[in-house]
């Protein structure tokens, strides 16, 4: 199928099951920024199961068809293309990043930002074991213009577990630390809290060292799941 069939199909069968009366409250969430089929996520990702799952012929067709969903107005396009994204994930590898930062720059907010996140994670995390240094990319990224850029650089090795590297994490987590943009500082604490589920050690060491820099919201976030002595 070209790009142009995945896009027309997904968005036909998600446009099916439109529901206006759930489309409200998914807008009010959002604060009103943005447009809803009115498709809870589970009831999404059924429809188009075996849609983002077809083989498609390369990487290009891959991002082309996620392109032509994130022009479409309603929200839940976009997170078909991520889920398209994400199950697609082996067409993909670092040198499309930046077609991925154009998606996440339109229309950003943090739902959308975070599914990208895990699409930029794996990439990543794939290339890593490859010992090529792809992670460095990520720090041109962390000195974005755009918040939301930053957000993703510093989130992108969420559900890394024991193969994070602490030594990048920590790096990113003091280049921002003084931000006082919210979903900067949550992100903060976010990162630290999903590592401190496999060493506690380091972020609590971070956290002693660091914690005068850090906002009360990026400790508590960080702190959430340390263990008590």
């Amino acid at each position: 199928m070209t790009a142009g069939d995945v896009a027309a199909a997904i968005e036909a069968r998600l446009r099916s099951l439109a529901n206006p009366e759930r489309a409200a409250p998914m807008r009010a969430y959002l604060l009103d920024q943005f447009d809803f089929l009115g498709i809870p996520t589970p009831a999404r990702r059924a429809a188009i199961k075996d849609l983002v799952a077809q083989p498609l012929a390369d990487a290009d067709t891959v991002l082309a068809a996620a392109d032509l969903l994130w022009r479409l107005p309603e929200r839940e396009f976009r997170y078909a293309a991520i889920d398209l994204l994400r199950r697609q994930q082996r067409h993909l590898v670092p040198l499309h990043l930046p077609a991925i930062q154009a998606l996440l720059l339109r229309e950003p907010w943090w739902e959308t930002v975070d599914g990208l996140v895990a699409v930029i994670g794996a990439i990543l995390r794939a290339a890593s074991k490859n010992g090529n240094g792809a992670q460095a990319r990520m720090d041109d990224w962390i000195g974005h213009g755009s918040f939301w850029v930053r957000r993703a650089a510093l989130l992108h090795q969420l559900g890394w577990r024991l193969e994070t590297d602490e030594q990048l994490l920590g790096a990113y987590c003091l280049r921002l630390a003084d931000e006082r943009e919210f979903f900067i500082r949550k992100a903060i604490g976010w990162a630290l809290r999903d590592y401190a589920r496999w060493n506690p050690d380091f972020v609590r060491a971070f956290v002693a060292d660091h914690g005068a820099r850090l906002s009360g919201l990026t400790l508590r976030e960080a702190c959430r799941r340390l263990p008590t002595e």
